[in-house]
């Protein structure tokens, strides 16, 4: 799946992000679970990553991603499910 080009102008960023090894993979990340929650409603962690086949602390950090502008801005809302069981919903 290619990065729209919105997502794909913008960075990564942190202390131990290189963009030649990390860049393409964090991306494609992205876009994976970001089509994955469009087209569904509420799910967990452990939903999204079976879903999308990314691991669970990866679509934590995708998620978080796309709330900052740079990535969209999307709106990424959480309701607790059952106790310590959270789950999300992406939309724009």
């Amino acid at each position: 799946m290619q990065p729209d080009l919105f997502t794909r102008s913008a960075r990564f960023d942190g202390a131990t992000f290189d963009q030649d090894k990390d860049g393409p993979r964090l991306h494609r990340q992205l876009e994976v679970v970001k089509a994955w929650m469009l087209e569904r409603g509420w799910h967990t962690l452990s939903e999204i990553s079976a879903g999308t086949g990314e691991p669970e602390a990866s679509v934590s950090a995708r998620l978080r991603d796309l709330r900052k502008e740079k990535f969209g801005s999307y709106t990424v809302e959480r309701r607790r499910r059952s106790v310590g069981l959270h789950e999300y919903r992406v939309t724009r």
